[in-house]
């Protein structure tokens, strides 16, 4: 493998692991692998995406990364520190953001939980109960900050954990899971917070199975699967790489379309969601072709696009459970 290490005027890595594995012995029975391999590396102030379905081995890695967990093998480095080394130079500069019920006093209040959570950091008391206020009110909380957390609807339970992630100011945020079993609104919401956290100049690791979700927020992503790297790219280079099939989308009656589906080089015709028709075809000829029939026909509303991060995924998937088959 190539030293990935920064070279004179390059930026300290902000994430950084190499040939990273983690098992879990049971009593009986053989070991269970959850992380079999993995190398990432992320640069400073990057929204950088951990892709994967539930048991890729997401959370293992943000528990290693967040200094809970061990590795079996390998290394990891978070802005240039070693994680088995430096452990208590690491904590510092993470934020760790987990949701669910973790890290939430309900039966506090959200202005108790952040004071609490502030002594924990040892910030002093008055620069605790500062960041305190600055933080809900930059989280909306303000204004029920004296309520019991118990009363708090998931999506601000979600915004109060974010908030608590932040106390110490952090340079490196980890996010496992963030917007799960949140309703649209409220994760809309929180993925505009999580976008004015890379404003700020943090890099935040966001661990996620919501394609959507990586496909808004992430500057790259690194999709896992069965604990292997499959891919890591940005998301747009993702789907150049993998597509196999030109698209075109146009707005046309049906007569049009019947007329697509006969044109040579057509693979399908496929209506969308917001009343378009999406063409994919197997040669650029195809999509000269296309174009012309469809401009002569009239249809003024063409584009040419790549494939969703959810095409993209299942490709590289697919390929990866391929590779895994043969390899037995």
């Amino acid at each position: 493998m190539p030293d990935s290490s920064p070279g004179p005027g390059r930026a300290e890595l902000a994430v950084e692991t190499v040939d990273l594995r983690r098992e879990y012995r049971a009593r009986r029975g053989p070991a269970v692998t959850a992380l079999d391999g993995v190398s990432i590396a992320v640069e400073q102030g990057e929204v950088h995406g951990l892709l994967g379905p539930n048991g890729a081995g997401k959370s293992t890695l943000m528990k290693i990364l967040s200094t809970v967990l061990l590795p079996s093998s390998g290394s990891a480095r978070i802005l240039g520190h070693d994680l088995a080394a430096d452990y208590k130079r690491i904590r510092p500069l993470l934020g760790i953001v987990f949701g669910g019920e973790r890290g939430l006093y309900p039966r506090l209040t959200a202005r108790q939980n952040l004071r609490y959570w502030a002594a924990l950091y040892r910030m002093s008391g008055t620069a605790g109960r500062a960041r305190t206020e600055e933080l809900l009110d930059e989280f909306g909380l303000a204004e029920r900050a004296d309520e019991r957390v118990e009363t708090y609807s998931v999506g601000m339970r979600q915004r109060l954990h974010l908030a608590r992630g932040l106390l110490a100011d952090p340079r490196v945020v980890l996010l496992d899971e963030p917007t799960n079993g949140l309703d649209p609104l409220a994760a809309r919401q929180l993925r505009e917070l999580i976008g004015r956290l890379a404003g700020e100049g943090r890099t935040v690791l966001l661990a996620t199975h919501d394609l959507d979700e990586a496909e808004v927020l992430c500057d790259r992503v690194t999709m896992i699967n069965h604990g292997q790297v499959v891919a890591a790219e940005a998301p747009r280079t993702l789907a150049r790489l993998v597509s196999q099939q030109d698209r075109i989308r146009i707005t046309a009656a049906g007569p049009v379309l019947d007329r697509v589906r006969e044109l040579p080089g057509v693979a399908r015709v496929v209506p969308a969601e917001d009343g378009a028709a999406v063409i994919s075809v197997d040669s650029k000829e195809a999509v000269g072709r296309v174009l012309a029939f469809v401009v002569s026909a009239g249809v003024t509303e063409v584009r040419t696009e790549l494939p969703s991060l959810e095409e993209v995924y299942l490709q590289l998937v697919h390929r990866n459970e391929e590779r895994s088959v043969v390899a037995r």
